[in-house]
């Protein structure tokens, strides 16, 4: 899990136990604060640039969202997902490289992996008896600062009208 999803490459200083130590010291506000926490996990070849650029242009993102980057979103599994739910996040959105006819992924096929495994992360909302919108996965190009804003404030907005995760402060 600490290489690409087809094991062609593998990263020194990379492993799947780092970012889970990064989903465990994410500060969740209290069930009193009334204030929702949101996790990203975003790839970095395309959607993390895109990300960079909408700061760089002053783009206005959610203050509620923190961004996990990882090497390919096809490296992301249902562990972290859970262990992100069962600690209080209210939702967890998944930004990739896109999919399709111009397929982007430096990766081969990460993103299309990631939304295969949907299904997976389906049942794993059903078990914690959680709402299915409370994870998405969305495609972004490297020039897509746009509409990886509009993806990740939808996504917030859609999630605040759910309600706030009933296991935050357990």
């Amino acid at each position: 899990m600490g290489a690409c999803p087809e094991r062609i490459i593998s990263f020194k200083n990379y492993s799947p136990n780092m970012v889970s130590q990064m989903i465990k010291v994410i500060e969740i506000p209290d069930e009193e604060d009334e204030k929702p926490r949101y996790l990203a996990f975003i790839c970095e070849n395309d959607a993390f640039p895109a990300l960079d650029m909408a700061g760089f242009r002053r783009l206005r993102i959610s203050p509620f969202v923190r961004f996990i980057p990882v090497r390919c979103l096809g490296s992301v599994n249902t562990v972290w997902i859970g262990d992100a739910l069962s600690s209080g996040m209210d939702g967890i959105i998944e930004i990739g490289c896109k999919m399709g006819d111009d397929y982007q992924c430096h990766m081969i096929q990460g993103s299309q992996l990631a939304d295969t495994r949907m299904d997976n992360v389906k049942d794993k909302l059903q078990q914690l008896a959680l709402e299915e919108e409370r994870v998405q996965i969305f495609t972004v190009a490297i020039d897509e600062a746009d509409k990886l804003v509009e993806y990740v404030n939808g996504f917030v907005e859609e999630v605040n009208e759910i309600g706030m995760n009933p296991f935050k402060g357990f």
